[in-house]
């Protein structure tokens, strides 16, 4: 089997971006800040043949992959089982909201978030089991190909630890997402992936100027205590 690659990318910053709300299965638009990264990925990427876009349909994904169609004259192809992973009540709330209301499901969640899921939400694990066989259909879909897929920051997280074999309970704080990140994997089929490129954001921020934050915020309490 030829080798296959997918561009796989985060959706650009949105309107709770700056908030760091939970948003996951809500639709929430893109911010001018957010359309702007994707305007300089499509510039990096409109060299390359792109055979086909794919994306999670909520908005602010479809919008991204929109703007990386573009140049390349393709429809977007949405895909259910991109979508970002739900959180149940806690959509729309901060981590600190979170911890005041419901701190046993915040305990658990910090605890092992593949297999805890929030009232009326889903688990990591849950995730994996519709993104994966998406993502993998699209690459049987496309051998020999490279392909564009726009998903989200947990989504892309649990594929690239279940493809690369990372242990998933830790896939918060093991992996990060940059808004408008690029990931490319390369698949020989199925089963064999290779990480080519992980979490870039050079097309909109100076390489030797970029410093990574702490991510506190984001990350479980193992981190800080």
């Amino acid at each position: 089997m030829p080798i296959t690659r997918l561009y796989l990318i985060r959706h650009g910053a949105t309107v709770l971006t700056a908030e760091d709300r939970f948003a996951g299965s809500i639709n929430v638009a893109l911010a001018d800040e957010g359309r702007h990264q994707a305007a300089t990925l499509a510039a990096r990427l409109q060299a390359f043949p792109v055979a086909a876009v794919y994306a999670s349909p909520l908005d602010r994904t479809m919008e991204t992959a929109s703007i990386l169609a573009a140049p390349h004259g393709l429809e977007v192809r949405p895909r259910d089982g991109l979508k970002e992973i739900s959180h149940g009540h806690w959509e729309q709330m901060t981590r600190q909201e979170v911890e005041q209301q419901y701190p046993k499901e915040a305990a658990a969640w910090d605890e092992d978030p593949y297999t805890f899921a929030p009232e009326g939400g889903e688990s990591g694990l849950a995730v994996t089991a519709r993104a994966l066989p998406a993502l993998l259909d699209i690459v049987r879909h496309h051998e020999g190909q490279s392909v564009i897929v726009v998903s989200h920051k947990a989504t892309i997280r649990l594929l690239l630890s279940s493809l690369l074999g990372f242990d998933p309970r830790r896939y918060r704080d093991n992996l990060d997402q940059d808004p408008a990140a690029l990931n490319i994997v390369d698949f020989k089929d199925t089963v064999r992936a290779r990480l080519m490129l992980f979490n870039d954001t050079s097309h909109y921020a100076e390489a030797d100027l970029k410093k990574p934050d702490s991510a506190e915020a984001r990350l479980s309490k193992w981190w800080t205590h």
